[in-house]
């Protein structure tokens, strides 16, 4: 029978045996919801702010990254002189980028897991946390530094070596 049919029903029989109570009903479905509703809305604003955090990294990464191709300009230019491909020197250029990457994904995973326990320990039943978890967000973390990073130090190894050099 449809809901409101079998609604119906159980009130005139709870009217039956219980009349001087008010028949009030509520939905499991909708209790859940309700109970959860500060749980989504805190899931959604975290989601918001990530990714908002890490586009204003990118965009830090992509500045300090053009800051030291210009400050490394003419030892780019003597090494493409000298016969140094693109790829040693956007290699040369995006190393000191990636250890800093994962010095911070080193400080950042256990801080992040301690982050997770303690929230979880709110819930009866909780999802255990593991370890892929953090290594896509470090893999993923690389591979977005690496693109940035990338980026410029490929626009500096593929510039014109005589220009950086005619200064001198």
């Amino acid at each position: 029978k449809p809901t409101a049919e079998n609604l119906r029903l159980a009130g005139q029989a709870f009217k039956q045996f219980n009349p001087q109570y008010p028949f009030e009903y509520t939905f499991v479905d909708e209790a859940y919801a309700k109970k959860f509703d500060d749980q989504k809305r805190t899931g959604q604003l975290a989601t918001i702010f990530a990714a908002l955090t890490v586009f204003i990294s990118c965009l830090g990464l992509f500045g300090l990254a053009t800051y030291t191709a210009q400050n490394r300009i003419k030892e780019i230019g003597i090494r493409r002189v000298l016969g140094a491909s693109v790829n040693s020197i956007a290699t040369l250029l995006s190393k000191d980028f990636l250890r800093l990457v994962v010095v911070a994904l080193l400080i950042a995973a256990p801080l992040a897991w301690w982050a997770m326990h303690s929230w979880l320990q709110d819930f009866e039943y909780r999802v255990a946390i593991e370890w892929w978890v953090f290594a896509t967000a470090g893999v993923g973390s690389v591979l977005i530094a690496l693109v940035t990073v990338g980026y410029q130090a490929i626009k500096a190894a593929t510039a014109n070596p005589v220009k950086s050099l005619r200064t001198e």
